[in-house]
């Protein structure tokens, strides 16, 4: 009896953090691929750019998707009663998401095998997918983090959220296609990355203020002394790898390619400082205001079942993605990598 009571007290606590790893994988990962098709250019003299573009992304896109469905099938398996309200209020969004995704799988295959004429057509939709499915994710945390309110504040917040996360993906994006490419598409990377990192810093800084406002349980989590003095160095973190990247850009490209790795790595940074606050201001509720991770929960026995394939696939994933990216490093050129 005290076994099951234990395992009811920590198993929620370790798959909300293996749904925060997948979420966080996910929101990196395929992150930067969807930033690399929202940047995609579209000009008629373009198109060994996009080629270049795509190819950066082309080992990697689908499996990066793999953290989504990783993180929405712990939600539908661990916490079955969060799931349901989640879904319930986002069912919508999240339908126009999925139309996104498709629109980039079908556009991504059929690129590489239409017409000449045509090619252009596709590069379109996956641009056009790539944006409608970042900005309805965007949408959906600004949902998330009002409570799934219905007024037009929320609608609001959450518009804003919207453009902040497409920013931040096109943040990452462009990072990556500093570290993956060279010459005059870095060069355009490397502005690009610019312009969007200061629109991804006004949508955080806006996002930050907002939250604590909307949400007093979590300004009571952030401004109690002497808890401040920590947790405050998650922002002043967050805003000195933004300082340290908008210095690096200004110096970019440099001799023999040095330091075209580190505008992403200090990115990477920002996701996690940015997830780590949400994660701060909302644990342990799963569902802000509705919900703690213990009483969405399933029962303690189907998650002992659960976690013992946890324990076996999340590894298994985690290997097969680092494997990738070592089989695949290096720069990327039309439709091939060395």
């Amino acid at each position: 009896m005290s076994i099951a009571a234990n395992s009811a007290d920590w198993l929620p606590v370790v798959f909300i953090g293996l749904m925060g790893l997948a979420v966080l994988a996910y929101a990196v990962l395929d992150g930067y691929d969807l930033g690399v098709g929202i940047l995609l250019p579209l000009g008629a003299d373009d198109e060994a750019q996009r080629d270049t573009m795509i190819a950066s992304i082309g080992p990697f896109w689908d499996a990066n998707e793999t953290w989504l469905v990783l993180a929405i099938g712990l939600l539908l398996i661990a916490f079955p009663a969060a799931h349901s309200m989640v879904l319930m209020h986002l069912y919508i969004p999240t339908a126009i998401m999925l139309i996104g995704l498709i629109m980039r799988g079908v556009a991504f295959d059929f690129r590489a095998k239409a017409a000449v004429d045509h090619k252009l057509a596709w590069d379109r939709a996956f641009k056009v997918g790539s944006l409608l499915t970042s900005l309805t994710q965007g949408y959906m945390l600004g949902q998330y983090v009002m409570g799934f309110q219905s007024g037009w504040m929320a609608q609001l917040f959450s518009a804003l959220s919207a453009i902040g996360v497409s920013a931040a993906y096109s943040y990452i994006g462009g990072a990556w296609l500093i570290m993956k490419t060279e010459g005059a598409l870095q060069s355009r990377a490397i502005h690009w990355t610019h312009r969007a990192g200061r629109a991804a810093l006004v949508g955080v800084v806006a996002v930050s203020m907002v939250n604590p406002l909307v949400n007093p349980g979590v300004f009571d989590r952030w401004f109690t002394f002497p808890l401040v003095m920590f947790v405050l160095l998650v922002p002043m973190l967050c805003f000195f790898a933004f300082a340290a990247n908008e210095i690096l850009l200004r110096r970019l490209p440099k001799l023999h390619d040095r330091h075209c790795w580190m505008p992403f790595v200090n990115v990477l940074l920002i996701f996690v400082l940015c997830f780590t606050g949400l994660a701060f201001s909302f644990y342990p509720e799963i569902v802000p205001g509705k919900l703690t991770i213990w009483q969405a929960a399933s029962a303690p026995e189907s998650l002992s079942f659960i976690f013992v394939g946890a324990v076996i696939v999340v590894p298994l994933i985690l290997a097969y993605t680092v494997f990738s990216y070592w089989v695949f490093h290096g720069k990327a050129t039309q439709l091939q990598y060395h």
